[in-house]
């Protein structure tokens, strides 16, 4: 009895060292903690679209661009989505034109609600308009040291860390339009994600305050957000760029630093 009154004691002390050597690692990657698949990994066959939801967010959310999630979806040039549409992740556009598609859409969901006792009718989902088109000029989104790299290896890292304190500014990398603000993406805390120019967008993540809304127009180096630690078991920015819907290593478009 006392034999194994002991083994369960060290079990419990062993299991108790994990826990606190997980814990004191700091930052946990948001490829770990994000809703969904890794954006390189398998993809549900479909979303059902839930308040507070855009389409930007979703095809953020499993590492897709956005304008082919509306084109597989029928969804026309304003990307509106509602509150219990079904989308489709993947395959290929149909046949029929935008407008048919977007009135598809309406009809599944009108049909959806009717299945609903007594629910009321769903409202869209505002969806901000896309960026104009042009080339990007990226500048530093905070003054922070560089402690967490860009990584697609064994401990993925879709982004790059940069270090700062609770409170300090969070600036728009480059021109653009605020297509998500807010903290519906699991693993980035408070969350930003700007359209550049329809190819690029740009996240930050963990943020404390967030000065902007959906829709809002930024140049660079407008103030958007301050550093925080939501989501994260630091103060830091968390910074991505993704290209046509994937990740890719920010170091590779910020300018040098002096």
């Amino acid at each position: 009895m006392q034999s194994y009154a002991r083994k369960l004691q060290t079990t419990l002390i062993l299991l108790a060292a994990c826990v606190l050597a997980a814990c004191s690692g700091g930052y946990a990657p948001v490829t770990d903690q994000s809703m969904g698949a890794r954006y390189d990994g398998p993809t549900p066959g479909n979303y059902t679209v839930q308040q507070g939801d855009t389409l930007y967010s979703i095809a953020w959310r499993y590492g897709l661009d956005f304008r082919h999630l509306a084109r597989i979806n029928g969804i026309g040039g304003r990307y509106i989505i509602y509150p219990g549409q079904e989308l489709r992740l993947s395959g290929s556009a149909p046949s029929s034109s935008r407008s048919s598609g977007t009135q598809t859409a309406s009809r599944t969901q009108s049909s959806n609600t009717q299945q609903r006792t007594e629910a009321p009718a769903a409202k869209p989902v505002a969806t901000p308009e896309p960026a104009p088109k042009g080339p990007v000029t990226w500048h530093w989104p905070t003054n922070g040291r560089l402690i967490g790299r860009f990584s697609n290896g064994s401990d993925p890292n879709k982004g790059i860390n940069l270090a700062g304190d609770v409170g300090d500014p969070v600036y728009a990398a480059a021109d653009g339009r605020v297509v998500y603000a807010g903290s519906g993406l699991l693993g980035y805390g408070n969350l930003v994600i700007v359209n550049h120019n329809r190819q690029y967008l740009s996240a930050y993540a963990h943020n404390s305050r967030i000065f902007v809304k959906e829709n809002d127009s930024v140049k660079a180096g407008d103030k958007i957000a301050e550093i925080g630690n939501t989501g994260a078991n630091r103060p830091m920015l968390h910074f991505e760029i993704r290209r046509d819907g994937k990740p890719v290593d920010p170091l590779r478009y910020l300018p040098k630093k002096q």
